[in-house]
């Protein structure tokens, strides 16, 4: 399985379809298109070349089910999401992650509960140090 630190940067595009096949676990082009064009409009040729160029890539796998190809995330969705959330605090915010918190909060409100649950993996991140 590769690292996403090995592999090269996702587009937004390119994120939106990986998304979606992380979601649906295995999926074809048509089951990614679905999935896409509920939220816009996208032609079944960009879903169907972005697919094939991220299997390319290293991002995705894929197989063959009769006359239709089935793919897979090559890389797990968390382990993504790490790697640009560290490509996001070491670009933007110079390694600071603390810049990063308060950028996201002074951009928009949290509810109690989502106050609350940040103040909850803060308090476990904090015990876990110790």
């Amino acid at each position: 399985m590769p690292h996403p630190n090995r592999l090269p940067p996702l587009s937004n595009a390119q994120l939106e379809i990986m998304n979606a096949v992380w979601d649906l676990g295995e999926a074809s082009v048509s089951d990614v298109l679905e999935v896409l064009t509920k939220q816009h409009s996208i032609a079944r040729n960009t879903v169907q070349t972005v697919m094939t160029r991220l299997a390319e890539k290293g991002w995705l796998k894929y197989r063959r089910q009769g006359r239709a190809f089935l793919f897979k995330a090559a890389v797990p969705r968390d382990s993504t999401l790490r790697v640009m959330v560290d490509r996001l605090v070491e670009n933007a915010f110079q390694g600071s992650a603390e810049g990063l918190v308060l950028a996201m909060l002074e951009s928009r409100s949290l509810s109690d509960e989502e106050a609350a649950r940040i103040q909850k993996l803060i308090d476990d991140a904090r015990r876990r140090r110790l």
